[in-house]
């Protein structure tokens, strides 16, 4: 697996690129990306593309409001060929939460630990200003009953300590199994975040399992994360010994794996399709071919995915992996998550699709899924598309971490960004503009 770490001199962008026809008899000039311009396409009179016209894809933190969710549409449409590659964080809560009730349902009895008639739950929320995180909490609330509108939306506020009931950003849900009706309470909830700033922070999960398992262990029937490596973390510490089951998210290989030791589930969130997606769209823009390439219709080595892998919302320029909930039932089917998803793997002709540079970061080196699952994809994907990335690891913490080795994008052809902070795309816009 190739980890290309150099940095090569961005290469001229010709001005029209040609495809063969269906037979291969004639050549045509392929059509600009979609909503590109004729002149954006064009290089500049030294022969190079500005920093400003070259490629940019968002992912994994959409740029947004972390305060309303609201996107930073100014960001999404940086030029004519920015696009945002994620996942349906509101269908993958949506599954999330029914997952966590499906168990319940199924399993209610040798749960409800000490015969209270009251589930009791804790949940690590990662990072309180991620849509991803906030979309998560709110699947989780909704679908165990226990959410409270707040101007017309479910409140994600993190609810501290709730073994009275009395917090007032959640409330009592019910729930009937076989005849009886069980009372189900957010017990805890808290953003995980270190002492140095860092969110989505395992080891402060499972400290924070620790303490609430100290104070109120018996009442503790389900554990459900924000993500895997908060999950496993606290799955680790206590709740695999104590025989409760608990519920992250990424299906991150180790989470996985954990299942048929107690681990109640995790949702898949199509890492390898967006992976693939977050490449396949700035190759595209380097190639000057439609958006659509190797995604929705199928590209020259026969690359293509299907309606139910994804779904482009355009006004939104955001392209959103689908999620899949991995249970007892189908967890032998996600063992690997880092394989390449086999009707996206074949390799790209490298006189048709020449190399291309491009610079990629990962807002925390430390984290678990990006690290762990996410660059590994890529490190595979890039190499079928013809792409040589340069890898930059962040803190977490801030983005001058980050922003501080993009010192000279002139060396790159294309941009892949993850923000620290989904406010914070101005950060790098700023560089790209100059």
């Amino acid at each position: 697996m190739r980890k290309a770490m150099s940095i090569v001199t961005a290469a001229v962008m010709a001005t029209t690129i040609l495809a063969g026809c269906g037979g291969g008899a004639a050549a045509t000039t392929a059509a600009p990306a979609e909503g590109a311009s004729k002149e954006a396409a064009e290089t500049t009179e030294a022969g190079t593309v500005a920093n400003k016209d070259k490629p940019l894809v968002w992912y994994n933190r959409q740029p947004s409001n972390s305060s309303t969710g609201e996107l930073d549409m100014e960001a999404l449409n940086f030029n004519d060929k920015t696009y945002y590659v994620g996942f349906d964080a509101n269908q993958g809560a949506e599954l999330q939460g029914q997952m966590i009730v499906d168990y319940i349902k199924a399993h209610a009895e040798e749960i409800d630990r000490n015969g209270d008639g009251t589930i009791g739950y804790v949940l690590a929320i990662g990072d309180i200003g991620h849509n991803d995180s906030i979309a998560r909490t709110r699947g989780v609330r909704k679908a165990l009953g226990t959410a409270v509108e707040k101007d017309g939306v479910i409140d994600p506020t993190p609810a501290g300590t709730n073994v009275d009931g009395s917090a007032t950003v959640v409330q009592d849900g019910s729930l009937e199994v076989n005849g009886k009706t069980y009372v189900v309470r957010e017990l805890a909830s808290q953003e995980m975040k270190n002492s140095a700033g860092a969110t989505w922070d395992a080891a402060t999960a499972g400290n924070g399992i620790g303490t609430w398992s100290a104070s109120f262990g018996d009442q503790i029937d389900v554990v459900a994360s924000n993500n895997d490596g908060m999950g496993m973390s606290m799955f680790n510490a206590w709740s695999k010994e104590n025989k409760v089951p608990t519920f992250g998210y990424d299906a991150n290989s180790d989470a996985v794996a954990a299942i048929p030791e107690g681990y109640g589930g995790t949702i898949s969130q199509h890492a390898d399709v967006q992976a693939y997606l977050t490449l396949r769209v700035l190759r595209n823009m380097l190639d000057g071919v439609d958006v659509d390439t190797g995604i929705g219709t199928a590209d020259d080595a026969g690359n293509v995915l299907s309606d139910t892998d994804y779904k482009y919302v355009p006004e939104e320029r955001s392209y959103y992996a689908l999620n899949l909930a991995v249970t007892a039932e189908n967890y032998e089917e996600f063992t690997d998550a880092t394989k390449v998803y086999a009707p996206v793997s074949a390799q790209l002709d490298a006189a048709a699709h020449p190399e291309k540079s491009v610079w990629l970061n990962i807002y925390n080196a430390a984290d678990n899924f990006l690290s762990a699952t996410y660059q590994p994809l890529l490190e595979n994907y890039d190499d079928l598309l013809n792409l040589k990335v340069e890898y930059i690891g962040g803190d977490g913490q801030t983005e001058s971490n980050i922003t501080n080795r993009l010192g000279n994008p002139s060396q790159y052809d294309a941009f892949a960004i993850n923000m620290v902070k989904t406010d914070n795309a101005a950060s790098y816009t700023t560089i790209l503009n100059q």
